[in-house]
């Protein structure tokens, strides 16, 4: 059942400038402005940037599902140092390089079943928009010239900071001072730059050159959104120094606050609990996941830690979510055979009528910050109800009713339990389950010959199974590759 827009939905959403849970309202009703810092286009995506994008695109489902508009701006940092040293490495013009990037960032999201941005506005398609506004910026005293670079005026903006929660006097204590620079504070940070030889450049009235890192998406939510930014999000690594620069000069430029009403970072990945970095030689390419069909799984594997929360990817991890994966497809897999109802009493639970609780617990952990671990479960756990009454022959009538709930709130986290990447498994899923629990059942009667057999047989069938203290879970197979 879908909920009602505005306050009444029941949503709270944790704001990091405010560090809490508050109801959500939006600026304007049954509409919401959203903008989600997208990819500086240097160099392929990696699986970080498809956890962000997996993350914001189940928000943006959810308040679609709550009866919003949702417009949904992310945009495309398609100049920088970084992207003019590569282009001229590679020996093709910046706009050669960044529209390849582009393009496979295109293809690779779609991939992910990630819904299309409303608008993805590129840095080099707002020039005039970002002069207009740094124009206004210098004219009302909180940015200045020197040397045809424009620098922000840090301390004309009483609230700097107020999203880190750090005090400007901190900042500068472990700010380095470049003696070279010709900034008026060692804080202050550049709107535009003065272009260097050889680099792409856009004219302005104080030098031919181009924007800063930080203006672009300033510009962009006021042409795009027209100012109304009712979600602010992104990585945690930019709210400092990206997202508060973003605050000062779009406060500054509107003389008035807030410039987004939440603001909402997800947890950074981490890979076998280390930080992916270059410099650690541990990036894992986003088109990698891709190639051996597990992003489906993957989108699994990222709402199974709350957004807020590192996400720690591992391969066994992914092994287990496409386990969970192919369960849930499982449990939508047609009913066969005749409809008779065997080995249920009267008194126990209809598969439906736990349909009907599992989609209150959903709705109730989304509507709790987005709560996709808790939701997730539910899911599971109605999977494997239906998985049992199709094992047991239950009523055709009530687990078609509760298929049709699994898909509804599947789809609501981008998840499609209707496409199989190998049916035969999925088939055999509710079996191996019960083979499982039988399994199970003999161990504690210390039958481990019959117990270890189960397991060996199932191994010759491609399926592992892993004891744990939480119970037995299985997977398939896989080579070195990822191939089942």
């Amino acid at each position: 059942m879908t909920a009602s827009r505005g306050d009444q939905s029941g949503l709270r959403i944790y704001d990091s400038l405010l560090r809490s849970k508050r109801p959500f309202q939006p600026i304007q009703d049954g509409h919401v402005g959203m903008y989600v810092c997208g990819v500086t286009v240097y160099d392929d995506a990696h699986i970080g940037h498809g956890m962000s994008s997996i993350i914001f695109d189940v928000i943006r489902r959810y308040l679609l599902h709550l009866g919003y508009q949702v417009t949904y701006a992310q945009n495309f940092t398609d100049i920088d140092d970084r992207i003019i040293a590569q282009a001229n490495a590679a020996g093709v013009s910046v706009d050669e390089f960044t529209e390849r990037l582009i393009t496979d960032w295109s293809r690779e999201t779609e991939a992910l079943n990630i819904l299309p941005a409303t608008v993805n506005p590129r840095a080099t398609r707002e020039i005039p928009g970002i002069v207009a506004m740094i124009a206004s910026l210098i004219e009302k005293g909180h940015a200045y010239v020197s040397a045809g670079d424009v620098y922000f005026r840090v301390r004309s903006f009483a609230g700097y900071g107020k999203l880190s929660h750090r005090a400007v006097d901190d900042l500068l204590a472990g700010t380095r001072v470049n003696v070279i620079e010709t900034k008026e504070d060692p804080l202050d940070f550049a709107l535009w730059k003065a272009a260097k030889p050889g680099e792409p450049s856009w004219p302005s009235p104080w030098s031919d050159g181009r924007p800063g890192w930080h203006i672009e998406c300033s510009a962009m939510c006021l042409r795009h959104l027209d100012g109304i930014v009712d979600i602010h999000g992104g990585g945690r690594d930019l709210i400092f120094p990206h997202h508060e620069n973003e605050i000062a000069q779009s406060e500054a430029f509107a003389g008035h606050a807030p410039y987004a009403r939440f603001w909402l970072h997800n947890g950074m990945l981490q890979l076998n609990g280390e930080k992916m970095s270059k410099s650690l030689g541990n990036i894992i390419p986003l088109r990698e996941i891709i190639a051996r069909g597990r992003a489906a799984a993957f989108r699994v594997q990222v709402l199974q830690t709350h957004y807020r929360s590192p996400l720690n990817f591992t391969w066994p991890g992914l092994d287990a979510a496409e386990t969970g994966l192919a369960r849930l497809r499982a449990a939508f897999a047609p009913v066969g055979g005749d409809t008779a109802l065997e080995n249920t009493s009267a008194d126990e639970r209809s598969v439906a009528e736990l349909a009907g609780e599992v989609s209150a617990r959903f709705h109730e952990a989304m509507l709790d910050d987005f709560d996709t671990p808790s939701a997730l479960a539910s899911l599971f756990e109605l999977g494997r109800a239906i998985n049992r009454a199709k094992a047991q022959r239950a009523v055709r009538a009530e687990i078609e009713t509760a298929q049709a709930t699994l898909v509804e709130l599947a789809g609501i986290l981008g998840i499609d339990v209707s496409a199989a990447e190998d049916s035969s498994v999925e088939d055999a899923a509710p079996f191996i389950d019960l083979l499982v629990q039988v399994r199970e059942e003999l161990r504690a009667d210390r039958q481990f010959a019959m117990a270890d057999l189960i397991r060996s047989n199932l191994l010759e069938k491609g399926i592992v199974l892993e004891d744990n203290p939480a119970g037995t879970a299985w997977k398939r197979r896989r080579d070195r590759a990822g191939r089942a």
